[in-house]
């Protein structure tokens, strides 16, 4: 059996499209009680990737409250691996490409969760992980002036890397179509590389990276072919390996997910690429095998470039997310990731 890399499961998909205008939030206490008591031949969930933002973890937290739920996650033998940041405006934060106030909240937002996360590797309960953010400003607001905005969210997110910097820890930007600058594989190598940090990359979800190939968003960087036959193997291959050489250097923080090729949005959160169940059988991908492309380099060698790796399934109905069996099986397909890309020690 191989002991690396970890297994998380996320809190946040209890919050993401839930609230107002959709379905009730999922606490993240029941996220993490659900995430502790799956279980797969007798393997366990080795830890969980939290949302910095309520009703789940507030952002302005004192010690003493991430004290607890260090204690809380502890006692269920889990660990804290990832953190998102909540860098949009309703949380508190802004626009990276914004008003120099906007941008000035979206790097403090950075500052108090670099904060939360030392507390937590203070605490014992987080050993590995980055933190997670956005541009939070959407692909129509970017396209009005593509050369200067990129520049704008690569100054804030330089600034956001100096500040983290100061705490020892990473930051990851996930590529996703409804996020400007990084709605493409290529305008998120673009912005990385604008960026011009060490301590800066990519996380790689599965999900939001294969709509890469589709070109939503961004047509022109569309990897399949228009009226792609999903037979064709070949092809998807190939396409894969295109977006994984462009990607894969970058990435520092990966989730397994499943899509079926489509976009999805509920409550608030803007259309972006859907997740599907880890036994859905519209999904476009093979879990095991596709994750492969990310954990391993061109020659098939593992990269070992993390030492976790984190389900990521948004957006989903309640009455799925508050099953037992869909955390069983989801975990069921995160040890076949494991042993297929993983090592011992």
């Amino acid at each position: 059996m191989n002991h690396f890399p970890k297994i998380h499961n996320a809190a946040w998909p209890g919050i993401v499209g839930k609230g107002e205008g959709s379905e009730p939030v999922i606490s993240q206490d029941q996220m993490i009680e659900m995430t502790a008591a799956a279980e797969v031949d007798g393997v366990k969930f080795d830890g969980i990737d939290i949302f910095l933002s309520l009703p789940h973890t507030d952002i302005d937290s004192s010690d003493d409250d991430i004290k607890r739920l260090a204690e809380q996650v502890a006692g269920r033998n889990l660990n804290i691996g990832s953190l998102v940041a909540p860098v949009w405006g309703g949380t508190g934060g802004g626009s990276a490409m914004g008003s120099d106030t906007e941008r000035k909240q979206f790097v403090t937002q950075i500052k108090k969760s670099c904060r939360i996360g030392k507390l937590l590797r203070d605490f014992g309960v987080r050993h590995y992980g980055v933190i997670r953010m956005d541009s939070s400003c959407d692909p129509g607001s970017w396209s009005k002036d593509p050369v200067n905005n990129t520049k704008k969210i690569a100054a804030t997110f330089a600034e956001a890397c100096d500040v983290a910097a100061d705490f020892d820890e990473k930051l990851a930007i996930e590529g996703e179509i409804c996020w400007g600058g990084m709605h493409s594989w290529r305008h998120v190598v673009e912005t990385l590389e604008a960026v011009n940090r060490p301590n800066i990359g990519y996380q790689a979800d599965m999900a939001h990276s294969f709509l890469f190939l589709l070109g939503y968003n961004s047509p022109e960087d569309r990897i399949l072919p228009e009226n792609f036959d999903w037979n064709d193997r070949e092809t998807l291959d190939k396409s894969m390996k295109t977006l994984t050489a462009a990607l894969r250097p970058w990435t520092i923080d990966f989730h397994v997910a499943q899509n079926d090729g489509t976009v999805h949005g509920t409550g608030s959160h803007d259309k972006t690429g859907r997740h599907c169940l880890a036994t859905d059988p519209n999904g476009k991908m093979d879990i095991v095998r596709d994750a492969g492309f990310w954990l391993r380099d061109e020659n098939d060698n593992l990269t070992k470039k993390f030492m976790h790796i984190c389900w990521d399934g948004c957006m989903f109905p309640n009455a799925v997310m508050t099953q037992q069996k869909t955390w069983n099986d989801i975990l069921a397909v995160m040890i076949k990731v494991r042993e297929a890309h993983g090592w011992s020690n």
